[in-house]
C-alpha cells in the first residue's frame, strides 16, 4: 500500500479503532430527502471528533468541506449512482472520478455496486478501473456491494453478502460497505471472508434507536470495524445525540448498554 494511501486512511480512521461513516448521498438517487434539505445546518450539528467521513458527490461536497475541515471530518467522495426514476435502479454508473477527488481534496472515493443486477458486469468493469486509478494515486477506496437484482431472492443472505465483501477484497477495495446478516453468527461468516475492514451499512430509518444501536453492537462484536450510517443520523431529531450514540458502541461494544432512547 501507497505512503498516500496509507496516510489518507489514517486521516479517515482518526486514530480510532473503527469507522465511522456517514453517507448524505441519498439525494441523487431519492430527489430532496428530509433531513437534508439544509445540509450545512446538518453538518454544523454534528459532534466535533466523532464522524470520521462523510460520503458525498461532488456537487455537496464543494459545498460542505469547509464545514467538514472545521468538524475535522474527512471526504469520501462518491463516485457511481443512479435514480429511482431509472428503468434498472440498481444499474449504477460513474459520475465522477479519482482524479476529481484529489481535487476537491478528498481523504478517499466510494463506488456502488448490485451484484446479480443486470449489466452487473458493467459495474464490475467500472469497479476495476477505479480501484486501478487509486491505486495508481494513492487513494482509499470504499466499495458499498450489494446484491441486488433478479436473480436475488434475499439481499440479507450470508452466503450473498459474505460474496460481496470477498469481491470487493479482490478487486482492490480498502474498505467495503455491506448490509448486515441479522446474526452475530452469520455475520462472522461475512467478516472471515476477506482481510480488509467490512463496515455495516445503517439502512432505511428505524423507528427505534434501540434497533440500530443494537445492530451495530451486534456487528462489531462480530468483527465488524465500523458503520456507514445516514438516514438514522440526518433523518433523526437529534443528529448530534444519536451520532454520540453510535460512536460509543462502536468504541466499546461489550460495555455499552442498549437502551430506548428515541
Amino acid at each position: 500500500m501507497s505512503l498516500g494511501k496509507n496516510y489518507r486512511l489514517a486521516r479517515i480512521l482518526k486514530g480510532l479503532d473503527n469507522y465511522f461513516i456517514v453517507p448524505i448521498d441519498h439525494g441523487f438517487t431519492l430527489g430532496p430527502v428530509s433531513g437534508l434539505a439544509k445540509v450545512h445546518q446538518f453538518i454544523r450539528s454534528l459532534p466535533e471528533k466523532t464522524i470520521s467521513a462523510i460520503v458525498a458527490h461532488q456537487g455537496i461536497a464543494r459545498a460542505i468541506h469547509p464545514g467538514l475541515i472545521q468538524k475535522d471530518i474527512s471526504l469520501i467522495l462518491h463516485l457511481s449512482g443512479s435514480t429511482n426514476l431509472s428503468p434498472d435502479p440498481s444499474s449504477k454508473h460513474l459520475v465522477s472520478s479519482v482524479e476529481q477527488a484529489i481535487k476537491l481534496g478528498a481523504d478517499g472515493v466510494s463506488i456502488h455496486v448490485n451484484l446479480g443486477a443486470n449489466d452487473e458486469y458493467r459495474m464490475l468493469k467500472d469497479f476495476s478501473q477505479i480501484s486501478a486509478a487509486c491505486h495508481q494515486w494513492g487513494m482509499p477506496l470504499l466499495a458499498m456491494v450489494y446484491a441486488r437484482g433478479e436473480k436475488i431472492k434475499n439481499e440479507y443472505d450470508a452466503d450473498a453478502i459474505a460474496h460481496s465483501t470477498r469481491l470487493a477484497w479482490e478487486l482492490g477495495a480498502d474498505i467495503v460497505k455491506v448490509n448486515y446478516t441479522g446474526d452475530v453468527q452469520s455475520f462472522k461468516q461475512v467478516v472471515n471472508a476477506v482481510d480488509i475492514p467490512v463496515i455495516v451499512a445503517g439502512g432505511a430509518k428505524s423507528n427505534a434507536d434501540s434497533s440500530i444501536l443494537s445492530m451495530i453492537k451486534d456487528a462489531i462484536k462480530a468483527g465488524g470495524k465500523g458503520v456507514a450510517v445516514g438516514r438514522n443520523i440526518f433523518q433523526h431529531s437529534n443528529p448530534s445525540f444519536i451520532s454520540q450514540e453510535i460512536a460509543k458502541v462502536i468504541s466499546n461494544p461489550y460495555q455499552f448498554a442498549i437502551k430506548e432512547v428515541a
